[in-house]
């Protein structure tokens, strides 16, 4: 472990749920690289995701954004195609991009958004884009026909956040130089949405804990059953 982790570390009760506004200004304290760490979350659920009504997914436009520029692949043709042009899209096709992907390995890009009619084409990357949490969805808003909505959402600051088989989320909300106030804003903007896509088939404690903690820098427990005070 390096001198500045540890440093860190010191400042970190390891025994203590902290507030989310005493764990926000944790976090920033103990961010001592030497770029502009990425905060993240990790929360664990008491659901079991090997059942399809205990799934937790969805997608929430953070108030200041994540801090990160945003490439965005959309699968579109015609009208649509033109539309997600203008919209911004970084990169705008069809067989094209499916064939670089699968036969380069391309993935010069953060989120794919796809029309509708073109899922079947997007389809054959399954194998691909799902392992690596990209293949659109509509639960997410990636599968749409209002592609420029989508695409306004997503440079806006919009995160998608998805059980995995651990039953943990793993979630960025922002970086270290937006200061204490603007991560409690977005902590609290994402923990709303987790709360509110509590399955009905979930028993028991719902939001079993939260970490939060930056790229370099120790974990730092909060509260769970105070996420949204």
């Amino acid at each position: 472990m390096g001198k500045n982790y540890i440093e860190s570390a010191k400042l970190v009760d390891k025994n203590t749920l902290y507030t989310s506004a005493e764990a926000m200004d944790l976090v920033v304290k103990t961010s001592k690289a030497k770029f502009d760490e990425t905060i993240e979350l990790a929360i664990r659920l008491g659901v079991d995701p090997r059942h399809a009504d205990q799934q937790v997914r969805g997608a929430v436009i953070l108030p200041h954004g994540t801090g990160k520029t945003v490439r965005v692949l959309v699968f579109a043709k015609g009208e649509k195609a033109k539309e997600a042009e203008a919209a911004g899209a970084d990169y705008v096709g069809a067989e094209e991009y499916v064939e670089r992907i699968q036969k380069e390995n391309w993935f010069d890009f953060d989120v794919v958004v796809a029309t509708p009619d073109m899922m079947g084409l997007v389809g054959r990357l399954g194998r691909v884009l799902g392992p690596k949490g990209l293949m659109p969805n509509p639960k997410s808003g990636t599968v749409t026909f209002d592609v420029a909505k989508a695409l306004s959402d997503i440079k806006a600051g919009k995160v998608e956040y998805r059980v995995d088989k651990t039953s943990i989320i793993h979630v960025p909300i922002g970086k270290k130089s937006f200061g204490a106030e603007k991560l409690a804003n977005n902590f609290r903007s994402l923990m709303e949405a987790v709360v509110k896509a509590k399955p009905a088939a979930a028993k028991g404690q719902y939001i079993k804990s939260v970490v939060i903690s930056s790229t370099m820098g120790p974990g730092i427990k909060i509260n769970p059953t105070k996420v949204l005070e």
